[in-house]
């Protein structure tokens, strides 16, 4: 149960590295830093908006509009947080 536990846990931990890795996209992207007609920022960026939106979608929805700061990726990586800590809190 233990090794189970833990691999849900590495899993959570490289979703949490993979939200922070498309908030970071989208910054540069959005100041122009990185090109997005490069064909390997298109794939990377295409891959981590597919991996993470699906989770990031009812939160936005859920959220008011906050001018234009999307605080989503945020609230996902403290739940995930919670998420893991209550696991190991009642299940280890």
């Amino acid at each position: 149960m233990l090794a189970l536990l833990n691999l849900i846990s590495t899993v959570i931990t490289i979703y949490i590295w993979l939200l922070i890795a498309q908030a970071v996209l989208s910054w540069l992207l959005a100041f122009g830093i990185v090109n997005r007609h490069n064909r390997a920022v298109a794939v990377i960026g295409d891959f981590l908006w597919r991996v993470t939106d699906p989770l990031l979608r009812p939160i936005r929805n859920v959220i008011p509009d906050l001018g234009g700061i999307d605080i989503s990726p945020v609230i996902l990586i403290l739940l995930l947080y919670f998420l893991r800590n209550l696991m190991f809190e009642y299940l280890a």
